[in-house]
């Protein structure tokens, strides 16, 4: 496994070579973290003050490399790729380890379509003979669920769901049943060929561009990849207008704070370079762990780490 995973890290590494796409190194221990609110980050004592110091020794192992990056895109980088470890609490299972390896990528002057048709190309020079297929949001709600997505109220998608899923939950937030229902499918997306979903609801944007599909409806330009059922891959034709991003970190940290989770601050250097301009790019991260499970036929995340969490 280990050797296999190296021949991975090296195919990966020649396949941006080829495309001058240039490997670049980020902090992982860092001031900031994502106001993402789903997300639980990994805290850290800050390194640079006293131990007795409890309002500034917090720091955050990164749950992934993207606000350096674009720091690192907004000062002039040009395209570029990273290798790294990353860090989420809670999160142990088959498909998930605390700390686990990304693949994460940016492409000046890309969309989201063009960036799929880039990560196509290195799943297929990775996994010999594997083939990727694309379908929109909506396409995949109407197939499964006989319903438009993008205008069903909340009423209908919980009625829809409650006839899919057996839950108790209830809800006046319609991504809550969304998520539901899509989660209700996901052992069912990419087998045979891998599957690119793209322009989710315009309320799961989280860092991307909002457009409008050919139906009239607002849409968020970013993608998810699935392979054997499993979630390989997020990515986003990039939002870079600073204002804009600023507002959805601040609702980020309001919900934060209606499900009771621990604030966290607004990254003031990832908004000051994108003051100054991010380019027009699309990013996406790839779970490097899970894109080995896939590639050496594996069902445990464990089974492709030198050390899970409980043996680290």
């Amino acid at each position: 496994m280990l050797r296999q995973r190296a021949a991975i890290n090296a195919a990966i590494r020649d396949f941006f070579c080829c495309r001058e796409v240039l490997e670049v190194e980020t902090p992982l221990l860092g001031r900031y973290s994502v106001t993402d609110p789903h997300m639980n980050a990994v805290s850290a004592d800050n390194p640079l003050s006293c131990a007795e110091d409890s309002v500034s020794a917090r720091y955050f192992l990164q749950t992934s490399p993207e606000y350096a990056m674009k720091r690192l895109l907004a000062a002039g980088s040009g395209a570029i790729f990273q290798i790294c470890k990353a860090f989420r609490a809670g999160e142990l299972g088959s498909r998930h380890n605390p700390e686990f390896t990304l693949l994460e990528w940016y492409r000046p002057g890309f969309d989201h379509h063009e960036l799929m048709t880039e990560l196509a190309a290195l799943i297929a020079a990775l996994i010999p003979g594997s083939h990727c297929r694309r379908c929109s949001y909506a396409e995949l709600f109407e197939q499964h669920f006989a319903l438009n997505p993008h205008r069903a109220s909340c009423h209908e998608l919980e009625r829809v769901a409650r006839q899919h899923v057996d839950v108790q939950m209830h809800s006046e937030d319609r991504d809550d049943w969304l998520h539901l229902l899509i989660g209700s499918i996901e052992g069912q997306l990419g087998h045979g060929e891998a599957l690119f979903i793209y322009d989710y609801p315009a309320s799961q944007a989280a860092l991307a561009k909002i457009t409008y599909n050919a139906s009239g409806d607002p849409v968020a330009e970013r993608f998810e990849l699935y392979a054997g059922g499993i979630e390989l891959a997020n990515g986003y034709h990039e939002l870079s207008d600073a204002s804009e991003l600023r507002q959805r970190f601040t609702r980020d940290r309001q919900l934060r704070a209606q499900l009771g989770r621990v604030d966290i601050d607004i990254d003031e250097s990832l908004m000051a370079a994108m003051a100054s301009g991010l380019p027009a790019c699309a990013g996406v991260a790839l779970g490097l762990d899970r894109l080995m499970m896939l590639a050496l036929g594996l069902g445990r995340i464990e089974e492709v780490l030198s050390f899970s969490a409980d043996n680290a």
